[in-house]
């Protein structure tokens, strides 16, 4: 048994096989075959939404051109309406996850080092190394993960600003970006209940550990279970000069001890993740949520508050009530000293094409300031 999924095929009349990666947690393909630059896109379409993945031998070029061509014919398909905001949502995400099962049917070869052997191919091999590690030997990977690998490797070349940072974040891929920066000024806004310690629950990027230790937090403690998070925290933190000021624990939400001031920012839906990426997204059964509200008030210090971080979409799309929300406050003996309210700015509020266009119009992003009562 070998340590990792394989991918079997037929080509040349030869049995082949290959290492399958797949970030997404993706089965490796059981029917496999080859195509290059004279299959036409209503046939590669046809044979991926029948469970074929295709094995492109043909130009990077053109396998883009393809996959672009079966996106419009997914894309073209009509849309199953829903009655309710919840329903919507939830007719949402399973076409989501179809396009992504159907568009991952385009593989792309890799070789040992990470190069891919098609004509006018890119190189990838930095975007794969940071992503998967050392190269090993061949394997085979969806176009659209690798699409995926490189849009990340240009993000952490180029960073994200972030103004109350004066400076950016690099994110990496598999971990959050604060690309949506509306909660992060929330954080350079809210009034400090102590500059001596605060903890960082869940950090991600690090981009909320850097604004407590830019606004004077003598010290940080920034958790998570991610060793990319962690990584990716770790790296960002010291670029800004701020390595000695924070630091990187890695712990399932709270480490030992207490502190003035905790902070927060979990996933905002309360939905099953299809794939580990998704898990910064989606908290299924409000796991985290209710995780760090329930173990609060035994890491506040006297006097202390803890800040969530929490967008009302969820409210919007019918997946969690105003009432259950509070509700889970009272529960874990917290009470509410104030709040701060942000409209968000990304270009989703406004798409009125969006299926959930009307919720994330409605959207509000919320700094809970919590004490216990």
């Amino acid at each position: 048994m070998t340590e990792f999924p394989v991918v079997e095929w037929s080509e040349a009349d030869e049995n082949r096989s290959a290492r399958w990666r797949s970030e997404s947690g993706a089965p490796p393909p059981k029917r496999v075959t080859v195509a290059d630059d004279r299959m036409t896109a209503d046939t590669a379409y046809r044979l991926a939404c029948e469970g074929t993945a295709l094995l492109w031998r043909g130009d990077y070029q053109n396998a883009r051109q393809l996959q672009q061509a079966m996106a419009r014919r997914i894309d073209r398909k009509p849309r199953k309406p829903a009655i309710s905001p919840s329903e919507a949502f939830h007719f949402h995400r399973q076409f989501q996850s179809q396009r992504a099962r159907i568009l991952g049917m385009l593989l792309l070869p890799l070789e040992a080092d990470y190069a891919i052997p098609l004509r006018r191919a890119p190189d990838v091999r930095e975007a794969c190394m940071e992503a998967y590690g050392p190269a090993e030997r061949p394997s085979l990977v969806s176009l659209r993960e690798l699409l995926g690998l490189i849009g990340a490797h240009e993000w952490r070349k180029k960073g994200v600003e972030i103004p109350a940072l004066g400076g950016r974040i690099h994110p990496c891929y598999g971990v959050f970006s604060p690309v949506r920066g509306e909660y992060v000024e929330l954080v350079a806004e809210a009034p400090l209940p102590s500059s001596e310690l605060a903890f960082d629950i869940g950090t991600g990027s690090g981009v909320i550990a850097a604004v407590l230790a830019r606004r004077g937090v003598k010290h940080v403690v920034a958790t998570d279970q991610d060793p990319r998070a962690l990584a990716c925290a770790r790296e960002n933190l010291t670029r800004l000069g701020l390595g000695e000021q924070v630091e990187i624990v890695s712990a399932n939400l709270f480490p030992a001890g207490r502190a003035p001031l905790i902070v927060c920012n979990p996933p905002w839906l309360p939905a099953r993740a299809n794939s580990p990426i998704e898990h910064a997204i989606y908290d299924p059964e409000s796991r985290m949520l209710l995780g760090f509200l329930g173990g609060l008030a035994e890491h506040l210090e006297a006097g202390g508050e803890g800040w969530l971080i929490l967008s009302d979409l969820a409210e919007h799309l019918g997946l969690r009530s105003r009432e259950a929300l509070l509700a889970a406050f009272d529960k874990a003996g917290l009470k509410v000293v104030g709040r701060m309210d942000v409209k968000p700015t990304h270009p989703r509020a406004s798409d009125a094409s969006d299926p959930l266009h009307a919720a994330r119009a409605a959207e509000v992003t919320s700094l809970w300031r919590l004490a216990v009562r």
